[in-house]
């Protein structure tokens, strides 16, 4: 038993790391995408991750249909918070820093956690509160968070994406508990992404170049990608075991950022870095205690 507990919060920890990466990947083609809209850019990467998501259903051969009815109002509700997390961070990409729009969109594990708190009646120890405290620190070093060096609209609306991105991905956790596929959480979430946007593309449609629509492209694969990773990783393991590592996207979109922008951090950054790296350890550590003990 404990064992099978073990590997499979083994399983959401390498699926969140793998999320992380693909949507810093993502981020990445939506700066390079350059001046599209922002609700333009949002229905790309959507229209990918319905198409991907349809694919998936039709290859398991159980068709697009709830297995039970009862999660409608849920998968609704995660389609409405995720729909305004991404928006929001899509935003905060287009104005900020990508380093910087990353952070922001990051604060959805902590969101995450006291969510699940709510709405999973999942109780959190000191050690990972301490955790969870000490990986928010971490990312308040890196962003800097002045009225001096950010602008306060942008970074708000930021804000508001990864509030909703965490209350998200703990509706993603109950749906998982309820027996809810993962594939067909991700098509109804992108589906209502894409309609949401749909009348605004319609009205107000910037003309793109084949280098904007390929970025976009490569941005919802990046994208479903993710979707796929993070939804598989909440159906994993509990928030509080495994949303801190979702932290490891500011590492993948410093990197990003140094290899394609040049950018350097400074020394508060690789502080915020290291910071949050050591919390993820101690929140690892003892989470697993348990286990270990036990096998």
């Amino acid at each position: 038993m404990f064992s099978t507990k073990r590997n499979s919060k083994y399983r959401g920890i390498l699926l969140i790391l793998g999320a992380a990466f693909c949507f810093s990947c993502m981020s990445l083609c939506v700066r390079l995408a350059g001046d599209v809209p922002t609700m333009q850019k949002s229905f790309f990467r959507n229209l990918v991750a319905v198409l991907a998501a349809l694919v998936v259903l039709l290859r398991e051969g159980k068709g697009i249909r709830l297995a039970d009815p009862k999660n409608w109002p849920l998968l609704l509700c995660r389609s409405l918070f995720g729909t305004i997390g991404l928006l929001g961070n899509f935003y905060a990409v287009d104005h900020l820093l990508l380093a910087d729009a990353s952070m922001l969109n990051k604060m959805s594990p902590f969101f995450a956690v006291i969510a699940s708190c709510f709405l999973l009646k999942e109780k959190l120890s000191p050690v990972q509160g301490v955790s969870l405290a000490g990986a928010f620190a971490g990312a308040l070093l890196i962003i800097k968070p002045t009225l001096g060096n950010m602008d306060l609209g942008p970074s708000l609306i930021g804000l508001l994406g990864g509030l909703g991105a965490g209350i998200a991905y703990t509706l993603v956790r109950l749906l998982g508990k309820r027996g809810e596929r993962g594939a067909f959480i991700v098509f109804v979430f992108s589906a209502f992404s894409c309609l949401a946007a749909l009348p605004y593309v319609l009205v107000v449609h910037a003309p793109m170049t084949v280098e904007q629509t390929i970025l976009l492209l490569g941005a919802g694969l990046f994208a479903a990608g993710g979707q796929f990773s993070v939804t598989a990783a909440y159906c994993c393991a509990p928030a509080k075991e495994i949303s801190v590592y979702d932290y490891s996207q500011v590492i993948f979109s410093t990197l990003l950022g140094f290899f394609i922008f040049g950018d350097v951090p400074d020394g508060f950054s690789v502080l915020g870095y290291f910071l949050i790296c050591g919390m993820a350890v101690l929140n690892f550590w003892n989470s697993n205690r348990p286990s270990l003990k036990s096998s």
